[in-house]
């Protein structure tokens, strides 16, 4: 199985800068097909969210802090929760409530949420400040020499995005691995070129009913604020970039948690490698790609858990219904943010498998034991169950250990993709032969 976004070698002669606005956009596509997800870049470094600051209704913009104070943050991240109340002025009763089975809370978390699903209440610090400082610093160190590590020690890149990426260096971060500072740096100001193109009216409309849809209980998106017409910008000047896919309704939910991330540009370009290189073809029409990724799912699953497997085949269950969302949204849809957050670190760096691999990991905590499947008699329980897997399968450092624990090598994916294709062309061969 090709290993999508996650080759290693870097060939500076296939994204050539952009030169004069007459050039078409499409040789950007092609030439990032052809780009590996480990670049050469130097971003800029930005804190752990983006905030936005409104009153009275009316955005008063936007503002990342770069988290340079060190011992500042260090000392943040250890006050207690009763401090934080007092020096808020409000108790915990008073910030928040439950509202129909999701909190609902006037001081957003520290992901940006207000409330629904995606809402984090406080926890108890899990890592020491001692250590996240040292981690902070390795990776300072390693994103400074990027290109000496990803040539000669990629193991340890991917070592430490596996034990998870410090929030004030995941951006910067992100944009090495997925290449997307380098196709901004060699394409300048063609991002601010596409959003004033008025764009292909079947895709603005599109577009346009899905804004109030992507995360509304987070700050960036709530009715009006900003993060919206950012929103907007960027689903649009990919649809203007990328023509022949357009706009698909599973790029909305990226786009919007890359935002939560990055400004605009770097969002822009890093939806662009995702769709492009990491996900290419999930979002054409028809979405063959995905069709066989799903057979090459359910293929691996026989391995992984046989129960569940042999469950979903009783119930002639395509695999088309359950991991759509999964693979298409890359789980942001499906999983507790901190949980998100980790599988991004190690999506980003490892490529396309670490999306089989959490599908897995779903499909075997949801189905792989007797007990559990005779909750599911018919295919709408199981499906129910799908749709809401086990909270406690889905939570950070379960997920992360289960994924590692994981016995399936980079020969048993080939193995799996190359059956897959050959099967594709058989049956295609045997309808040829049919019509003539």
């Amino acid at each position: 199985m090709e290993t999508r976004g996650a080759s290693r070698e870097v060939p500076r002669a296939a994204l050539s800068s952009r030169k004069g606005k007459g050039r078409e956009e499409g040789g950007i596509l092609t030439k990032l097909r052809a780009a590996a997800t480990r670049t050469l870049i130097e971003p800029r470094l930005y804190a752990r969210r983006r905030s936005y600051k409104s009153g009275n209704g009316a955005a008063h913009g936007a503002h990342e802090t770069l988290e340079i104070k060190r011992k500042d943050a260090m000392a943040a991240s250890v006050v207690s929760r009763n401090d934080e109340e007092e020096l808020n002025g409000e108790t915990e009763s008073e910030a928040s409530s439950i509202y129909q089975g999701s909190i609902i809370s006037t001081v957003p978390d520290r992901h940006g949420f207000l409330g629904g699903s995606q809402y984090s209440p406080e926890r108890k610090q899990s890592i020491s400040p001692d250590v996240i400082l040292r981690r902070e610093r390795k990776w300072i160190q390693m994103l400074n020499n990027w290109s000496l590590f990803m040539t000669t020690n990629y193991h340890k890149v991917r070592e430490r995005c596996r034990k998870g990426i410090p929030p004030s260096v995941r951006l910067r971060a992100w944009l090495n691995l997925c290449g997307g500072q380098l196709l901004m740096n060699e394409n300048p100001n063609l991002y601010e070129e596409l959003i004033k193109r008025p764009g292909d009216p079947k895709y603005i409309e599109d577009i346009k009913k899905d804004l109030h849809r992507q995360f509304p209980h987070h700050e960036m998106f709530v009715e009006n604020a900003p993060g919206q017409q950012e929103l907007f910008q960027v689903l649009k000047a990919y649809s203007i970039l990328n023509s022949k896919v357009g706009y698909c309704q599973a790029q909305a939910p990226i786009a919007a948690f890359l935002l939560m991330h990055m400004p605009a540009v770097q969002a822009f370009w890093c939806l662009v490698a995702i769709c492009d290189k990491y996900l290419i073809g999930y979002y054409s029409q028809g979405m063959e790609t995905l069709l066989r990724d799903g057979d090459i799912l359910f293929a691996l699953l026989k391995r992984v858990s046989p129960v569940a497997y042999k469950h979903l085949k009783k119930q002639k269950m395509e695999p088309i219904l359950y991991m759509t969302e999964w693979f298409l949204c890359v789980y942001t849809r499906t999983l507790p943010w901190e949980s998100i957050l980790r599988i991004w670190d190690m999506f980003l760096c490892e490529g396309v498998k670490v999306i089989f691999k959490v599908g897995l990991i779903l499909l075997k905590g949801s189905l792989g034991r007797t007990s559990l499947i005779k909750c599911c008699p018919t295919t709408y329980e199981t499906l129910q169950v799908l749709r809401n897997p086990p909270q406690h399968i889905m939570e950070e450092e379960v997920l992360v250990y289960q994924i590692q624990r994981l016995n399936l090598s980079e020969e048993d994916f080939e193995y799996e993709h190359q059956k897959q294709m050959l099967k594709r062309k058989t049956v295609e061969k045997e309808t040829a032969n049919r019509t003539d």
